[in-house]
């Protein structure tokens, strides 16, 4: 039930802040009835979201994904607790609260949550496939 709610409240935040941005290029020139003051500098468009989806997902201390990859990449946000994240070829990261990590398209990665912290963390895809890998082992997961 609570998964529903959120999966609600993000479509809702989803629909209203395109609503607020479709009305901010859409307002009326400066001096003229009803006028918004100016939101942006030079032209700044709508894009469609369709391919877009968010999600949240918690992990408790020690638990991560597999190795894998995102077609068109995928944004990580760290909700509550502690992120532990390494992209194929470079250092494992440690994230807290509020800090963020993009794998671009076809970038091999894994993320979950640290030895010692649960996690919650916000997922952002931008369309196309995941592909899934190897295992995470124990070692790749300690590495500093």
């Amino acid at each position: 039930m609570r998964r529903v709610g959120v999966v609600l409240w993000l479509a809702l935040v989803l629909v209203v802040s395109m609503h607020w941005v479709g009305q901010a290029n859409q307002a009326a020139p400066q001096g003229a009835p009803g006028a918004n003051p100016a939101r942006f500098t030079g032209k700044s468009t709508v894009m469609e979201g369709k391919e877009l989806t968010a999600a949240r997902r918690s992990f408790e201390a020690g638990a991560r994904t597999f190795w894998h990859s995102h077609d068109k990449g995928q944004l990580l946000l760290v909700e509550e607790g502690r992120m532990r994240t390494q992209q194929r070829g470079k250092a494992v990261r440690e994230l807290g609260v509020g800090q963020s990590e993009y794998a671009g398209p076809n970038v091999v990665h894994w993320h979950g949550a640290t030895p010692s912290q649960a996690l919650v963390q916000i997922n952002v895809g931008f369309g196309g496939e995941t592909k899934w890998l190897e295992e995470v082992t124990a070692a790749d997961y300690n590495k500093k």
